[in-house]
């Protein structure tokens, strides 16, 4: 009878023991194991007010999905004065911070942020601090990658002008300039609007760069303009979206506009009401760029 009580106490300890092993992974499984990986990607714009810009949007949208198949695609507009003009026409649309807070509660562990703007100004800096914010924070996000804006590298640079060369209108002829409207600003990144003209100007000595915030300024581009003899002027936007600057401060009636400046001037104008966002070509250096972002999540 006690060698029978002795087998039992030796299975029960065998047991406890046994228990007492997998007990952690009991209770890490319940509340300590680590979120299962769920990736995403969030795509951010400077935004618009027009609904003609939409297009672009809706162009990088599908080129996203098509690219990540099974990657959840989400949206964000950086300019808070954007946002707060669509609220109050009945559109939301997210902040960045928001839009990242709410992926964080869906429980995604990795989000790849596209940065949709022209250049590496004040916007993308400050998506890349969201994003550092959102990786560091206790129970945040595992891996946030940003990938680069448009213009970031020397290969970017002549990706760019040669993609937009590639579609300027066909009726176009060789003594006709090209004017293009960037943005401009007062960040050092401003410094890609010049660098640029040097791109441009290697496929095309009548392809001007000008900004509106920035330089070189249109009084800069009327006196290239000057010494290039051209008659007719195609004016593109150098902006992701044809929206307010391109059809107002480009192409608008008003006095001040750059095709009116220009037409006073006795150049023929013909505007051309299409984002760089338009153009397949352009988008896929912003695809290429969330590639590298999305693949760094795994590092």
């Amino acid at each position: 009878m006690q060698y029978r009580f002795g087998v039992k106490q030796k299975a029960l300890s065998a047991f406890i023991l046994l228990f007492l092993l997998i007990l952690p992974s009991i209770v890490l499984a319940g509340h300590g194991e680590p979120a299962a990986v769920k990736k995403g990607i969030l795509l951010i714009a400077f935004g618009s007010t027009m609904d003609e810009a939409q297009v672009s949007f809706d162009n990088l949208d599908a080129a996203v999905k098509k690219s990540f198949t099974d990657v959840p695609v989400r949206w964000s507009f950086s300019s808070a004065i954007i946002r707060k003009v669509l609220a109050e026409k009945g559109r939301v649309i997210d902040s960045p911070v928001t839009a990242l807070s709410k992926m964080m509660d869906d429980g995604f562990t990795h989000v790849a942020v596209q940065s949709l703007h022209t250049i590496p100004g004040k916007e993308y800096f400050g998506i890349l601090e969201t994003a550092k914010r959102f990786e560091g924070m206790p129970k945040g996000m595992s891996k946030v990658t940003v990938g680069k804006p448009l213009l970031y590298s020397d290969e970017d640079m002549v990706r760019t002008a040669t993609a937009i060369a590639a579609n300027i209108p066909k009726e176009r002829k060789a003594k006709d300039a090209v004017v293009l409207m960037g943005h401009g600003t007062h960040h050092s990144a401003n410094i890609y609007y010049p660098g640029s003209q040097y791109y441009f100007s290697n496929i095309d000595p009548k392809i001007f760069v000008g900004t509106v915030e920035g330089s070189p300024t249109l009084d800069d581009v009327k006196n290239k303009l000057a010494k290039s003899k051209a008659k007719k002027v195609y004016l593109i936007p150098y902006m992701s979206v044809a929206g307010d600057h391109a059809r107002n401060d480009m192409a608008g009636d008003e006095a001040d506009s750059w095709m009116s400046e220009l037409t006073k001037a006795g150049y023929k104008c013909v505007p051309v009401l299409k984002g760089s966002a338009e153009l397949p070509q352009v988008v896929d250096i912003w695809v290429d760029h969330l590639k590298v972002a999305f693949k760094n999540l795994d590092s």
